[in-house]
């Protein structure tokens, strides 16, 4: 099938080049000229385990293209993706639909012939009804259908996810009484994701709205569960428990699951933040408040900030004039996206109290200068470390999961390290001498 998808960020570039692999040809077009040119080069964007193969070896098979052009880009295309960025907009919270409605109003001027356009954006309940209200006024004679079709990616594992999915979900409007636009808007989608049922990936066909639900609820239930066992880690160190067996205690439930009850400093990125507070603004707009959610994500952005606590206690209770050692930038380990991570809110905190910053991530500094300023950046773990005071966990990449500790010992000016992780153990690290402290344990 002929494809284009239209943002080539996060989203579109993983999904239009894992269509491609499928055998698609897939256009991806971005209004960026220096990110098109990048790419046009063979050089990402973004860091994401194995997408530089898979782009560059599509391309060079000639199943995948790049371009600033939209009308040629989606020129004979079956379906178009919209898969730009939906930000928190500034002052209400709400998810900014800008991009998505230029993109609509920029396709419905260039299409010809019976098109699917698909949302792949992460978009408010109602947002297909007015894409299709944009398309439909700027050119009233168009053959179309408008779909929504949301990502479920992780930063990290997004081509696995990709083409291994828990699920594809796939939501069709009512473009006209009789249902015939939805039916053939469904073959197409199904023909597009043909090669995922020979993987058995279980595919569900919804109303538009629902899906676009769908999406947003998935988010909030996952923050939930995130708030919910570092809330508990906070009981557990009042009591003496350890949140880890709780976890695992907990998780062993199958109507729970172990999946998101690690404790630790917060969640962050390109999701769950935005996503959370739109779900949130929308069910107030509609009249029906999420109080569960409201709540989830006022705890989480407390939570971020008070993790600088723990880490000027394990200091002494004061880390002025003190050098602190940062391990870890990104909201996850695999990833470049700096996007609300919580080493952000734990490093203007520390600031905030007088502390000097090192800081080192294996992918995440290019990004962490956009959002961090008086901070020295490292080459390594241990250049990090050499003459801190005090150092902090943030980020469990594989890099600090088995650090020389009596090398670290050595090297910092005192050894004391807060694990926002659990990384270690800490009978290890008393054994150690080091001075220790972790999260719920």
């Amino acid at each position: 099938m002929r494809v284009a998808m239209i943002g080539s960020g996060y989203v579109g570039l993983v999904s239009g080049a894992c269509f491609a692999d499928f055998g698609h040809d897939v256009v991806c077009v971005d209004k960026d000229p220096d990110k098109i040119d990048r790419l046009n080069k063979g050089i990402m964007p973004i860091y994401e385990p194995g997408l530089a193969e898979l782009v560059n070896g599509n391309a060079r098979a000639g199943r995948l293209t790049f371009t600033t052009e939209l009308e040629r880009g989606i020129a004979n295309a079956e379906a178009i993706f919209i898969a730009v960025g939906t930000p928190s907009r500034r002052g209400d919270g709400h998810a900014d639909l800008s991009y998505v409605y230029a993109a609509a109003h920029e396709i419905a001027l260039a299409i010809k012939g019976y098109t699917v356009i698909v949302t792949k954006s992460t978009v408010p309940v109602g947002t297909g009804d007015e894409v299709e209200r944009i398309i439909r006024e700027a050119n009233p004679a168009a053959e179309f259908a408008v779909v929504s079709n949301p990502e479920f990616l992780r930063e990290g594992a997004a081509i696995g996810d990709f083409k291994r999915p828990d699920r594809i979900v796939i939501g069709t409007g009512s473009a006209n009484k009789d249902g015939t636009e939805d039916a053939r808007a469904r073959d197409v989608m199904t023909e597009l994701y043909r090669p995922l049922f020979l993987n058995r990936s279980p595919i569900l066909f919804t109303a538009r709205r629902t899906a676009e639900l769908i999406k947003y609820a998935a988010n909030a239930f996952l923050a939930t569960k995130i708030t919910f066992i570092n809330e508990i880690a906070d009981l557990c160190e009042a009591v003496g428990a350890d949140v880890q067996d709780v976890s695992r205690g907990i998780g062993l439930d199958n109507r729970i699951g172990s999946k998101f009850l690690h404790a630790g400093p917060g969640y962050g990125g390109s999701c769950f933040p935005k996503d959370t507070l739109a779900l949130v603004k929308t069910a107030q707009d509609a009249g029906a408040p999420m109080r569960i959610v409201e709540t989830v994500a006022a705890v989480n952005d407390q939570r971020k900030r008070a993790m600088a606590k723990k880490v000027i206690a394990l200091a002494g209770g004061d880390v002025r004039g003190k050098t602190v050692a940062v391990l870890g930038l990104t909201f996850k380990p695999n990833t470049d996206d700096m996007r609300d991570s919580p080493a952000i809110a734990v490093i203007q905190a520390l600031q905030d109290a007088g502390a000097s910053i090192r800081a080192y991530d294996p992918e995440g500094v290019e990004q962490a200068r956009l959002v961090l300023t008086d901070v020295d950046y490292a080459a390594d773990p241990y250049a990090c470390l050499t003459g801190a005071d005090v150092a902090v966990l943030v980020t469990e990449w594989d890099a600090f999961r088995a650090l020389d500790m009596d090398r670290v010992k050595g090297l910092m000016k005192t050894a004391a390290i807060a694990d926002l992780r659990n990384v270690y153990r800490p009978d290890e690290m008393a054994r150690r001498g080091i001075a220790y402290a972790s999260i719920g344990r």
